[in-house]
């Protein structure tokens, strides 16, 4: 088994004003990974505490979630990639089990099943919104997944063969749905889920929680994808 310490691994952090959460998110990066940190137009300063921390800043001007964790993918060179949010709701230092999972060969995709630890770290028009979505998964791509969690982890060169075209809130489903349709083995594993630091700007809202819901609608309603390379033929084709 690999052991994690010598892995190359890239953290993408998309960042929209997450300025009080930074010092937590950045200090529990595990030794020795780089923080990819995209700056999605932050005002308050994000970018440059970022960088005081040591972190690399990622500039995408194009507004949405997609967008900021697709120029934090296309600026990653490791050979593992990552992906976290930047408001202190999940544990980076978390993701070291994540990559030891697809390093050893149990998983090609590992994804965090958030399980929260606080009265109102998940709000319930969120919360249904994403049993919403993993039962559209499920049905879509058979993955009997519970969660659709960003805290996840995956080699960078497959996840760059699926070719995601989503640059909204449907970004993170397409990167489920089209790992599926590769016959990619997907895993999920619970963690703690912890009160955010701000407002969330995607699910802060019954609005934005719905908009994304309708992003994610058109991910699923897109035809089978197709990879040019074909999949992998060890182990099964995901958790089904």
């Amino acid at each position: 088994m690999a052991v994690v310490t010598e892995l190359t691994v890239d953290v993408v952090l998309p960042c929209l004003n997450e300025a009080e959460a930074l010092p937590w998110v950045l200090a529990r990066i595990p030794a020795g990974w780089r923080a990819l940190v995209v700056d999605n137009g932050s005002t308050d300063g994000s970018a440059d505490i970022a960088r005081s921390l040591g972190a690399t800043v990622v500039p995408e001007s194009r507004r949405g979630f997609g967008a900021a964790c697709h120029a934090g993918l296309m600026a990653a060179d490791a050979e593992y990639v990552c992906f976290c949010d930047c408001d202190a709701s999940l544990d980076p230092v978390l993701l070291g089990g994540f990559v030891q999972a697809v390093a050893a060969g149990e998983a090609d995709l590992v994804l965090g099943r958030r399980r929260p630890r606080a009265r109102g770290a998940w709000p319930v028009h969120a919360r249904a919104g994403n049993l919403a979505l993993a039962g559209m998964l499920r049905r879509r791509t058979g993955l009997s997944l519970r969660d659709l969690g960003p805290l996840r982890a995956m080699r960078r060169e497959a996840l760059l063969r699926l070719e995601l075209t989503d640059r909204r809130s449907g970004y993170p489903l397409q990167m489920v749905v089209r790992a599926a349709d590769a016959g990619w083995r997907v895993r999920e594993r619970d963690v703690p889920y912890l009160p955010r630091s701000g407002k969330s700007k995607v699910t802060g809202t019954w609005r934005g929680t719905w908009h994304a819901v309708r992003d994610m609608r058109a991910v699923l309603a897109e035809p089978a994808y197709v990879p040019a390379v074909p999949a992998r033929t060890e182990g099964s084709g995901g958790t089904r």
